[in-house]
């Protein structure tokens, strides 16, 4: 009995000994099993290629996007992805580079008066007009690979993309189901490349999407910019995120985090007039600072390395100055009026708006026009030359043609926004850049657009077909403008006239906004982008 006690003293005192280890042992490979499945991949409801993604920047934690595309088109598709996100340039890119770097000549800014999107063509007619279609198309599938580094427990994360995930699968859903009725607006016609489909992901929008404003910064380059000049949409947007329903306070709830800087303010207060000093670095410095000082702060940029923030600049050189940061410039959503591809702009993750001049801030005495019975002159253009296509423009037909209103300066006594409302196309030629509020002018006054431009992509074309009320031209195209657009049957215009009043709710500016307006729809294609990445947590390390 003796020798009994003694041994079950023994196997006790052995059983405590080893029971650490055991302890250690087990901690470990729940360790090694959380990392693993960080490194998994995610599939969507409607995925249809996966791909993977590497590089060696992220050595300490792991963690994965799984990344796809949210499309509004008539082909949805979605692309997945998992690893690092892409290398972006090098900060001797950003800071040495482009000190030698040419720009745009300041002008000022009521003759900043850059281009727009082009599109056109019958689309049930037998009139072919001429050009091809140059807008570039963002209802393809797409690749967008992000890379996310927690370094905290991501329960509320989960939480957060469980939800979006089931938002994905309502948006699908409803491409092959009856429009949900809303007595405000009912999303129809043309227009619109799969109106079910917009209306249910605008609605999931409202339901649930969650803007994290950063506090940090004083005005005027943080939480201010301009709000009645061309550059109005940018200083119009940041006013109007600080008060939205959509701001949240709590960064734990939101699906994106907004960085409130302006460009045009830090072109205006910032930027280096001296030719013999490197002009960018001040502006960028500035952003490059704010984003460490919020990165350092908050657990959210490093999270998934800017793949869930956003900024908004419609000033042309937003997408210059986003380059200061590498990741602001190849993983985050840059909302930019300046949408041109040949300049990094990427339609798969970054958000084209509509560049709207309002001379007080408003739109008073800017919106609505006659009938298409009361406008007697076929097109009208009148604006500064610059940029390589407004040039040959003026060469062909500069006052040469009655039909064809077609000005460097108007002449004395002539009002521009009276010849908007006498003309049934309103030609909206590139300058420096590839915005302009022509294109919106167009629209606020029932004249149809006639874009001329090369590597835009149109604002709001993830959701709006563009093709089915304006017409899109090449540079090929100039010298036979009349022709084309005589050729287009009157039945086809006045579609094309009809459904340009009805898009332009989309357009306006409103105080404070309305659903369906462009602040609204701005957030809408953020809330499409955030959609299409997916963000993983691990455990601590």
């Amino acid at each position: 009995m003796g020798s009994w006690r003694n041994s079950a003293t023994s196997s006790m005192k052995l059983l405590w000994l080893i029971l650490p280890f055991m302890v250690v042992a087990v901690f470990i490979g729940v360790k090694k099993s959380n990392l693993a499945d960080g490194s998994k991949y995610y599939p969507w409801v409607w995925s249809s290629v996966i791909t993977s993604y590497s590089s060696s920047a992220i050595k300490d934690n792991e963690a994965v996007a799984a990344v796809g595309s949210v499309s509004l088109g008539r082909r949805p598709t979605v692309v997945e992805g998992g690893g690092e996100v892409a290398e972006g340039p090098s900060e001797d890119y950003v800071f040495h580079q482009t000190s030698n770097s040419s720009y745009p000549p300041l002008a000022m800014e009521d003759e900043m008066d850059v281009e727009l999107p082009a599109i056109a063509k019958e689309d049930d007619m037998n009139v072919t007009l001429s050009g091809p279609d140059i807008f570039v198309s963002v209802n393809q599938t797409h690749e967008f690979p992000v890379d996310a580094r927690i370094n905290r427990k991501s329960t509320s994360l989960d939480k957060l993309e469980a939800r979006l995930g089931r938002a994905r699968t309502a948006i699908k859903e409803a491409e092959s189901r009856n429009k949900t009725h809303d007595p405000d607006y009912v999303p129809d016609g043309p227009m619109y490349w799969n109106a079910a489909a917009f209306q249910r992901s605008y609605l999931e929008m409202e339901k649930q999407f969650k803007v994290f404003v950063y506090e940090e910064g004083e005005p005027p380059i943080f939480h201010d910019g301009p709000c009645k000049n061309i550059y109005a949409m940018e200083g119009n947007f940041i006013y109007q995120m600080e008060t939205t329903k959509y701001r949240t306070k709590n960064p734990e709830k939101a699906h994106v985090f907004f960085l409130p800087m302006s460009a045009t303010m830090m072109v205006h207060y910032i930027f280096e007039r001296n030719p013999n000093v490197d002009h960018w670095l001040p502006m960028k410095q500035t952003i490059k600072d704010y984003v460490d000082l919020v990165g350092s702060k908050y657990p959210f940029w490093n999270r998934s390395l800017g793949a869930d923030h956003f900024t908004v600049a419609c000033h042309d050189w937003g997408p210059e100055l986003s380059k200061a940061v590498p990741y602001l410039f190849k993983n985050s959503i840059r909302a930019l009026c300046n949408a041109n591809t040949s300049e990094g702009f990427n339609p798969t993750k970054d958000v084209s708006i509509p560049e709207i001049l309002l001379p007080d801030g408003t739109t008073r005495g800017i919106l609505n026009g006659p009938s298409p019975r009361y406008r007697p002159v076929l097109a009208f253009f009148a604006g500064g030359v610059h940029g390589p296509i407004r040039p040959i423009l003026l060469e062909y037909w500069q006052d040469k043609d009655p039909d064809l209103q077609v000005h460097k300066y108007l002449p004395k006594g002539v009002s521009y926004m009276a010849m908007l409302r006498q003309s049934k196309y309103c030609i909206s030629p590139s300058g420096y850049e590839v915005a302009s509020p022509r294109m919106v002018e167009a629209l606020y006054t029932g004249c149809v657009p006639v874009l001329i431009k090369d590597g835009y992509v149109a604002p709001f074309s993830d959701v709006l077909n563009w093709k089915s009320f304006a017409v899109i031209l090449t540079v090929e195209d100039i010298p036979n403008l009349k022709q084309i657009l005589t050729g287009i049957s009157t039945r086809q215009y006045l579609r094309m006239q009809r459904r340009g009043k009805q898009v332009r709710r989309h357009f306006e500016v409103n105080f404070p906004p309305k659903r369906y307006d462009v602040f609204h729809m701005i957030l809408h294609s953020v809330w499409l982008r955030r959609l299409n990445i997916r963000i993983q947590g691990v455990a601590d390390s």
